[in-house]
């Protein structure tokens, strides 16, 4: 289990950087769907992408950590299911958006619980005794 958090804690925050970065470079041509919006959104957009490059730069932080810290595996997936309730809300007042958006709405909703349950197993792993940590102790 906890090579799992690891491993999914470090491809959220590669993917994450990855999307940010390129929302960061395109604005709102990043957007499917979107066309032109003005110079407005699309400052919004890059400022967000900047966010979100951030916001995935402190998933890589946190799966880099040994034990991984699961406080900051609860609160990066409680950001994470804020934003996929925010796309419901979205949804519930404006209608559905385009396809793609309604995918990641999925994974924003789906993913989180997965990372609740995760989130202490490499602090309980840490914690037990490993067999070998136990013979150098007695050597």
């Amino acid at each position: 289990m906890a090579g799992l958090l690891k491993w999914l804690a470090l491809a959220m925050g590669a993917a994450c950087v990855a999307i940010g970065a390129f929302h960061f470079a395109l604005g709102i041509d990043s957007v499917p769907g979107e066309g032109s919006a003005g110079a407005t959104v699309d400052s919004r957009e890059r400022f967000y992408g900047a966010v979100f490059l951030g916001y995935g730069l402190a998933w890589i932080w946190a799966a880099r950590q040994s034990p991984v810290p699961a406080r900051a595996v609860r609160w990066l997936a409680g950001i994470f299911l804020l934003g996929g309730l925010g796309r419901l809300l979205s949804m519930a007042v404006h209608g559905s958006p385009q396809w793609f958006q309604t995918a990641l709405t999925v994974l924003e909703l789906a993913l989180p619980p997965l990372y609740f349950l995760l989130a202490a197993a490499d602090e309980r792993a840490a914690a037990r005794p490993s067999p070998r940590r136990a013979e150098r102790v007695h050597l």
